[in-house]
This record gives structure tokens, C-alpha cells and sequence, in this order.
């Protein structure tokens, strides 16, 4: 309860400033209690909505345009009430000065109408992106090529291309067409090994049901399609009237690996071999520093030795952090997914990348590279929580294995 009123305590503290700052610039009244009306109805709406989510079903399209409806509206506020905090500073500085120096101006000053300008400036950015995140930035898949260098890759393996795909999150899903296209992007790209490194739901099996013709017209691959599972593959953010209902739910999300001809990794690797030279393709469940840790590395490595060439499906990057980076058996590739850059902040290739969640991940979005060892954190195939993404967009990796020191 405490949090609820500290939540909606904040929220009216954001309303106030953004309603301060629209009546320094605005006189009429009728635009005035309008806004106010608008703001009202929308709060309700949030309100109604939030005492509605059922955690036996979890998200829904109700619930995503609930979320979207509150990140569009509450979002660009943010950035409005930074200057406006700002200028409260001086304020209150200014009044302390007055107070002290019986200066005859008015103990507090006028919030000045250029301040309050420059917020709602700053405020159109983030919500005119917000609002093609969500009508365009969700679907607008980008085909991501690297290339990565190895001292210890097998000859035969040199130029072995795979394409990455992570978090599908099906469930979130509403648009046949443009699917169909990200995978006509997947089918392009000349790999020959596809992996998918978990969350192929939200939490249903059911929200697979209507997308797997579309994913099984993933072609096949030289080297064959592999898979691993994410967090929300477990049904853990569900409530269950009985605990065999979740347990029937998580087999029936393996079974839609095989149906959609992924074969399905859980603690195990399997040796890919090119002209009798092999590398070793190893994936565990999911294992995160604040999620299940279902993952076992020593298991699934059995038989594996140090001098193999491994590439590692995991899904959450925390577990190369804490775990594989250090770890005797020299993994030389992980690949994870699981952040979705928080689908929200800013990128320029090669120059500048930021977003909220590099505050919870050391890595985010994209390679990184430690003492020899790389893990390529891909932004995620689809969308959760809310529908949309700005400047973190979906992504489709494709990576090229090349024999020799990186330049």
C-alpha cells in the first residue's frame, strides 16, 4: 500500500509541474480545465486498467496499450520537469538572497515563461518518439553484421556465419505482415547456423499457437536451428490455481520448439562438425543474477574439453558476467539476449549508445569483449511490457567466425 501511494504521490507531483508549466504559456480557461479533464480521464483509465490485470492470465493486448497509454503520457513529462526543478533551485536561491538582503522584489519569482518553453521543447522529443516507437519502432527490424576474430578457431571454420535471434515474446504479437517480413530479413541472410537464445513467449504456450506456421518457415540451415530458454519461458509470473497446470504450461513451451524445427537445448551441447574439424555448440536454461537460475554450465559442458572451440548459448548476459567470463573451460562466444536494451534510448554506431538499462547490465546491447572472451548481447526480436521501442530497435544478428587476431 505504501508503495502505491508513494507511486501516485509522484505522478500527481509530475502532473502539478507540467500543469505549471502549460499555464505560465496559456491564459484561456477552457484550455486549461480541458488539459485537466484529459489528465484526469487518463489517470482513471490507468487506474481501472492496472485493478483489472489478472496475473493468472499476465499481459495481454489490453494490458500493452495500458502500458503505452502510460509511457506516452508520463514519459515526456519526466523530461519536462527537469529544467522546471532546475529553475526552482534558482528560485529558492533567489528568495534566500531577498530574504536576506530586504530586497523589495517578490520573495518568490515568477516562474519565467521561456523556462517553461524550453520544457515542453524538450518534452516533444520523447514523445513524438514514443509515439513511432509504438506505431512503427516495434516492427522496425535492423540486420546487425559483425565480425569476430579467433586465434583458436578451427581452419575449417573460418568465415562460418550464424544468424542470433533472441526474445520473440510471441504473445505481444499483432501484426501477421510485418512477421512475415522479419522472417523473409531471417531467410536472406546466408548463415549456417541459427540459434535463438530464449523467451519464445511471455508466459503461455498458447501465444505461440497462431505464430508458428509463420516460424516455421524459418529455412533450414546447413548446420541446423538451435534453441535455449529465457526467464519468461517458466510461467513464473503467473499466479496457477494448481501447480500441475504450470508444469503442463512449461512442457508444452518445449514442445513448441520441435514444432517450429528448433531443437530445443536445456543443459546440453551438441558437436558441429565441418571436414572432421568441430566446434562445440553449448546451451543452458536459463540462469540470471535476479531471475531463475535454472542454468548448469558444469552440466551441460560434460564431455567438453578447455581446447574446444565453444560458442555458448545463454540467455541472460548477467550469467557471463558472474559465471563464464572466469570460468576454466574458456568459452570463447556466449550469446544472450534478455535485456531488449529496455527498448528505449539512444544509439549511433560506433559512437554513442545509452539506455537506462546499462544501470542494471554491465552488458546491454551488443559485443563485448574481455580478456579474449566475447558475448554478443542481441537487442531482442520482439517487445514486452509496452509496445514499442525507441532507438533500441528489433534485431536480427548475424555474425561471422573469422580465424585470426581481431584488428
Amino acid at each position: 500500500m505504501i508503495r502505491f501511494i508513494l507511486f501516485f504521490a509522484v505522478l500527481f507531483l509530475i502532473d502539478l509541474y507540467t500543469f505549471q508549466a502549460i499555464k505560465t504559456l496559456v491564459k484561456q480557461r477552457f484550455w486549461l480545465v480541458l488539459y485537466a479533464c484529459i489528465t484526469v480521464a487518463i489517470i482513471i483509465f490507468i487506474v481501472y486498467r492496472m485493478n483489472q490485470f489478472d496475473r493468472r492470465i499476465g499481459q495481454t493486448q489490453q494490458t500493452l496499450f495500458t502500458m503505452g497509454v502510460f509511457v506516452l503520457f508520463y514519459v515526456p513529462k519526466l523530461f519536462l520537469i527537469l529544467p522546471l526543478i532546475f529553475e526552482d533551485v534558482f528560485r529558492a536561491f533567489s528568495a534566500i538572497v531577498n530574504l536576506f538582503t530586504k530586497n523589495s522584489e517578490s520573495f518568490i519569482p515568477e516562474r519565467r515563461k521561456f523556462v517553461s518553453q524550453i520544457a515542453l521543447g524538450i518534452a516533444a522529443v520523447p514523445f513524438l518518439s514514443i509515439i513511432y516507437g509504438i506505431t512503427k519502432g516495434r516492427y522496425n527490424f535492423k540486420v546487425i553484421k559483425q565480425t569476430l576474430y579467433f586465434d583458436d578457431l578451427p581452419e575449417n571454420f573460418d568465415g562460418f556465419t550464424l544468424t542470433h535471434i533472441s526474445d520473440i515474446h510471441s504473445g505481444s504479437f499483432d501484426n501477421p505482415e510485418k512477421i512475415a517480413y522479419a522472417i523473409d530479413l531471417i531467410n536472406q541472410q546466408p548463415s549456417d547456423l541459427l540459434l535463438f537464445t530464449g523467451d519464445i513467449v511471455n508466459s503461455l504456450a498458447t501465444e505461440m499457437h497462431p505464430w508458428i506456421p509463420a516460424f516455421k518457415n524459418i529455412r533450414n540451415h546447413t548446420f541446423g536451428k538451435f534453441s535455449i530458454l529465457g526467464n519468461h519461458d517458466y510461467g513464473e509470473y503467473l499466479v496457477w490455481d494448481k501447480q500441475q497446470a504450470k508444469i503442463d504450461n512449461f512442457e508444452a513451451i518445449k514442445n513448441l520448439h520441435p514444432q517450429i524445427d528448433f531443437k530445443l537445448l536445456t543443459n546440453e551441447y551438441v558437436t558441429l562438425t565441418k571436414n572432421k574439424q568441430h566446434i562445440q555448440l553449448v546451451g543452458v536454461e536459463n540462469w540470471g543474477k535476479n531471475f531463475k537460475q535454472a542454468g548448469d554450465l558444469t552440466k551441460a559442458s560434460e564431455g567438453v574439453a578447455k581446447d574446444d572451440f565453444k560458442i555458448l548459448m545463454s540467455h541472460d548476459p548477467s550469467h557471463w558476467d558472474l559465471q563464464v567470463k572466469n570460468h576454466p573451460k574458456n568459452y570463447q562466444l556466449t550469446l544472450s539476449g534478455h535485456t531488449h536494451g529496455m527498448q528505449f534510448g539512444i544509439e549511433i554506431p560506433g559512437v554513442f549508445q545509452w539506455s537506462p538499462v546499462q544501470f542494471m547490465y554491465k552488458q546491454w546491447a551488443g559485443l563485448y569483449q574481455e580478456m579474449g572472451r566475447y558475448i554478443y548481447v542481441n537487442r531482442g526480436f520482439g517487445y514486452h511490457a509496452y509496445p514499442g521501442r525507441v532507438g533500441i530497435m528489433p534485431e536480427i544478428t548475424v555474425l561471422t567466425l573469422k580465424k585470426g587476431k581481431n584488428l
